[in-house]
């Protein structure tokens, strides 16, 4: 398996080399040459595997054996996932009229992202370990990206780690799981500006080769192909306990595997392009990508209109306020059949202007593949207190962002259905109490309002991109000298 980029300009890349990278050095994003497709037979030999066993299956197919022996494999994941608190890592719950959520929140950080952070930490770590070397993660955060990376390399001796948060724009939790983790390779910055707004300098920066090479600088964002990697298995899984699929071949042939439909709330577009590429391996799953008022992907959908607003809008689902779905431009390489000139014509438009209207044929091509809707912060609410009135069960406001779409929409005789649920409502109490709600907070998450805090701030009269590029360089000469960051004598 090698990688390339979805503008052309890299090719044959391995997935340690794409592990240990942001953007492709064209600006592009990094994509398996081939998409591996799963035969009906191999499907039904997985039915009964555990989510751990799948994400070691689904991993094996993209990590060669060279690059990360399967024992190895094995070994990583299960150490990645033994601090999820319940046992199969993943779980699905069967509500009221066929409301069925698949939970992808009980890691550290009581986010999905824990599930493919947690891994991709350790397949850092081995590299490093084995080869001896350091890195520098740069990472900008929506709301729940910046903690579960930080959990991901926390401490870690050969890693530094540089987070950038929207401030005042995410929870008072999402917040304080940032800027109260202090270890000497922790490093977060609260930015006055939007989450898009932070993703500007962090291209520029990854843009120069020449730091990126001398710093090992890479991304943990979805920019990263691990993250998406790793987000794969957990559509699997659900249509495997979800489609009733039978055991026997003579059962089901290639035309008939059952369908199932999955509900996504999605914000940079990374989890519903896992679905896409689950989907082109061979697995019938029907997509819809949920969004809030900040509606790009929608308007994408239903009308090819590829174009940002005037600005995010701030609302109850705080880690999907984004108007720069990056890893759209995956999900157009992947349906227009690798066309990386046509897809480097757009993205480079759409960064110029912030405008583009999809060709015909690529928003066909995209309209067949996924349905979208878009929620108010008023039907978030009104979907949270609906699902706790019939249910007694709390969503937070990403997942009732999925669970609108299903009481909008009754499942159909004959579809199943699954709505992703992306957070622990906990992580949202605002929203909460605002649908007239309740919760006990954790323990974990009621200690941090006693813990120390550490951050600084980029202002808005500030130059973002120069202040991290200073930072970054700080944090390679004190590390040259073998000094901790965080004292006086080491940034002198």
């Amino acid at each position: 398996m090698r990688y390339c980029s979805t503008r052309g300009g890299a090719h044959g890349r391995t997935f340690k080399d794409v592990l240990f990278s942001g953007y492709a050095p064209d600006g592009g994003m990094f994509m398996p040459e081939t998409i591996p497709t799963l035969s009906p037979d191999t499907l039904r030999s997985w039915r009964h595997l555990s989510y751990q066993q799948l994400m070691c299956e689904i991993c094996s197919l993209f990590i060669p054996e060279h690059e990360i022996p399967r024992q190895h494999l094995q070994e990583l994941i299960s150490k990645a996932l033994c601090k999820f608190s319940i046992p199969e890592t993943v779980r699905i719950v069967s509500l009221r009229d066929s409301l069925t959520i698949l939970e992808l929140f009980h890691g550290e950080t009581l986010s999905f992202k824990d599930l493919a952070m947690s891994c991709t930490g350790q397949f850092l770590k081995y590299f490093l370990h084995k080869e001896k070397k350091r890195a520098t993660i740069l990472v900008g955060t929506s709301g729940d990206t910046g903690s579960s990376a930080i959990r991901s390399v926390f401490g870690v001796s050969d890693v530094d780690i540089v987070v950038v948060f929207p401030r005042g724009r995410i929870t008072a939790v999402q917040e304080r799981q940032m800027t109260a983790s202090i270890a000497d390779n922790i490093h977060v910055f609260a930015a006055d500006g939007t989450s898009d707004d932070i993703d500007v300098p962090l291209r520029k920066v990854f843009a120069d080769s020449d730091l990126v090479k001398r710093h090992s600088l890479m991304s943990l964002n979805s920019v990263n192909w691990s993250r998406i990697l790793l987000q794969l298995p957990h559509f699997l899984f659900a249509y495997l306990q979800l489609s009733a699929l039978q055991p026997d071949a003579d059962a089901d042939t290639d035309d008939t595997l059952p369908v199932l439909e999955v509900l996504v709330p999605t914000g940079g577009a990374g989890n519903i392009t896992a679905g896409c590429i689950m989907k082109m391996m061979g697995v019938p799953l029907r997509l819809v990508a949920m969004v809030n008022t900040n509606d790009i992907v929608h308007r994408t959908v239903q009308s090819g209109d590829f174009s940002m607003a005037s600005n995010v809008v701030q609302t109850l689902a705080p880690a999907i306020d984004i108007q720069d779905p990056y890893n759209l431009e995956r999900i157009f390489w992947l349906l227009s059949a690798g066309d990386a000139p046509m897809v480097q014509s757009l993205m480079e438009e759409f960064q110029k202007t912030h405008r583009l209207s999809l060709p015909l044929t690529l928003h066909r091509q995209v309209s067949e593949v996924l349905s979208s809707g878009s929620v108010s912060d008023e039907g978030i609410l009104h979907t949270m207190t609906r699902c706790f009135q019939e249910n007694d069960y709390l969503i937070c406001p990403h997942t009732a962002v999925a669970v609108c779409y299903h009481y909008d929409r009754p499942v159909t005789a004959g579809l199943n259905r699954c709505c992703i649920a992306t957070a622990s409502p906990a992580k949202f109490q605002e929203a909460v109490h605002q649908a007239g709600l309740t919760l006990d907070l954790p323990e974990a998450l009621l200690a941090l309002e006693t813990l120390e805090t550490r951050y600084e701030v980029l202002e808005k009269s500030d130059d973002w991109e120069s202040k991290l590029r200073r930072h970054i360089e700080l944090i390679g000469s004190v590390r040259q000298r073998g000094q901790m960051f965080y004292t006086s004598e080491a940034k002198e």
